[in-house]
């Protein structure tokens, strides 16, 4: 049987979605009982009949529950675990620490104690160090060392501390492999995590920043993972699945063309990103949402690109075109 956490998120669902169809028995676990109908209609999205879905026991279980996840490991051959917490809000820092590090420690620790035959963890380019160019312009390869000096986000420093743990479950005899997803995109809730661009977008917005990432399928990433977790010469390395390095107005341009909505056309220089994420901050005590944050302001102004070049070269690996994985997101909107 196949452990997956963070069963009910972007990445998890199609995880789910793919190992079913394959007829793969997968026990998830989850928090939040409503998400599971989110996973049921992506499933109606790819047309699975109900006998795919029901190949999944859902157990309800946190991954800092370590008693729970003992006793849920046991008889587990593979384990995915994609669970993680994903914020830019410094009041969210001590428990997205705790959820993703220790989280993943007992995660670890559990697929020890029970023999787990192959672990792939779910880590983030967030996690791993850049190179910079005299422009400015941060390079990522699986190779760069992890500068404590730079300038990380909360985020980065957890999901950073989190490839520690299974590093260490590595070193413990662990059979892990370690994959390093850009932004990934693809059907969700575009109310959650990357996806919130798309109804930002659908609503209309009217300024883009000068900043560059990486965009890649949710598709592929689910591939890359089932790929990696099967060859042993994988093992004890980490690879990035990183898709298109696109700028955020070529990536807005695209999106609103196949939305029928009228693109960004007003560049927010650093000096208007430090005032929205200082208005936001300053509204979230009010609403208790902050839309902007002081990392996320910064990021949109950054220009990094990475490479993938590992994963291309060793399995033969192709990534969908940015613009296939936009139009497949605006398919299905749940």
């Amino acid at each position: 049987m196949i452990f997956v956490t963070g069963g009910t998120g972007l990445l998890g669902s199609h995880l789910l979605y793919s190992l079913t169809l394959k007829g793969d028995k997968v026990r998830a676990i989850y928090r939040n009982k409503y998400k599971i109908e989110q996973v049921r209609q992506l499933f109606d999205f790819y047309k699975a009949s109900k006998n795919q879905f029901d190949l999944i026991e859902w157990v309800e279980c946190d991954v800092l529950d370590i008693a729970s996840l003992d006793e849920l490991m046991q008889g587990i051959n593979d384990v995915y675990h994609c669970a993680a917490m994903v914020s830019f809000r410094k009041k969210d820092y001590s428990f997205m620490l705790k959820t993703n590090r220790q989280g993943t420690a007992n995660v670890v620790n559990c697929a020890l104690s029970n023999g787990v035959n192959r672990f792939l963890h779910v880590s983030s380019t967030a996690a791993v160090g850049k190179t910079y160019s005299q422009e400015g312009v941060g390079y990522v390869v699986e190779s760069n060392k992890w500068d404590p000096e730079d300038n990380h986000s909360g985020y980065a420093i957890t999901k950073y501390l989190s490839e520690n743990e299974v590093w260490r479950g590595i070193e413990e005899g662990l059979n892990a492999v370690i994959i390093n997803p850009s932004v990934i995109i693809g059907p969700g809730n575009w109310n959650e995590s990357s996806l919130s661009i798309f109804k930002t977008l659908a609503n209309g917005l009217q300024f883009y920043t000068a900043g560059a990432n990486a965009f890649v399928d949710v598709r592929d990433v689910v591939r890359a993972a089932q790929t990696l977790i099967k060859y042993e010469s994988a093992f004890g390395q980490r690879y990035l699945c990183t898709g298109t390095n696109i700028s955020f107005k070529e990536l807005f341009d695209t999106t609103c063309v196949h939305m029928n909505r009228t693109p960004p056309r007003f560049l927010a220089g650093p000096v208007l990103s430090g005032i929205a994420w200082r208005i936001s901050t300053i509204l979230s005590l009010f609403t208790g949402k902050q839309t902007v944050t002081k990392d996320s302001a910064r990021s949109a102004q950054a220009i990094v690109k990475y490479d993938s070049q590992k994963l291309i070269s060793k399995f033969n690996f192709q990534f969908t075109s940015i613009e296939d994985s936009i139009k497949h997101c605006i398919e299905c909107r749940l």
